[in-house]
C-alpha cells in the first residue's frame, strides 16, 4: 500500500494505491487520523489505484465517514475501482459516503473548482 497526501484550501485528499487489508489497514487509519488537519474538513479519497479492500479495509473508510459525519462533513471516494465498488455495493457501505467516479469530480464537488492548485514554486 502507498499513500500519498495533499493538503487543498478547505478539504484533505488522501491517494490509494495498492492493497488494503488486514495487515495494513491500520496504517491506513493511522494515515488518515494524522493527515486531517481539522475533523470538520471534507476529506477525499482517490481510489483510482488501489486494486483490492477487503472488510478491515472498509471499516477505516466506514468509521472515518461516521467522524466525519459526526462534525458535519462527508467522507468523498473518488475513482473506486470494480473490486472496491463491489465490496462497497454488497455491503451497503456507499450510502455512508460520496462517491464519484473521477477525482475532479470529488474536488469540484467539496471545492467548487475541477483539479487541485498547482503547488508553489
Amino acid at each position: 500500500m502507498n499513500l500519498t497526501c495533499r493538503h487543498l484550501p478547505g478539504a484533505t485528499l488522501i491517494s490509494v494505491a495498492g492493497q488494503v487489508d488486514t495487515t495494513n489497514s491500520g496504517d491506513l487509519e493511522q494515515y488518515i487520523d494524522t493527515q486531517r488537519r481539522r475533523l470538520d474538513e471534507p476529506l477525499i479519497v482517490d481510489m483510482s489505484r488501489l486494486t483490492f479492500l477487503d472488510s478491515s479495509g472498509l471499516a477505516v473508510l466506514l468509521a472515518a465517514a461516521a467522524l466525519a459525519r459526526a462534525h458535519g462533513v462527508a467522507l468523498h471516494l473518488a475513482a473506486v475501482q470494480p473490486m472496491p465498488a463491489r465490496l462497497m455495493e454488497i455491503t451497503g457501505a456507499e450510502r455512508a459516503v460520496s462517491m464519484y467516479d473521477h477525482v475532479d469530480q470529488a474536488l469540484f464537488a467539496v471545492l467548487g473548482h475541477l483539479s487541485p492548485p498547482e503547488p508553489a514554486a
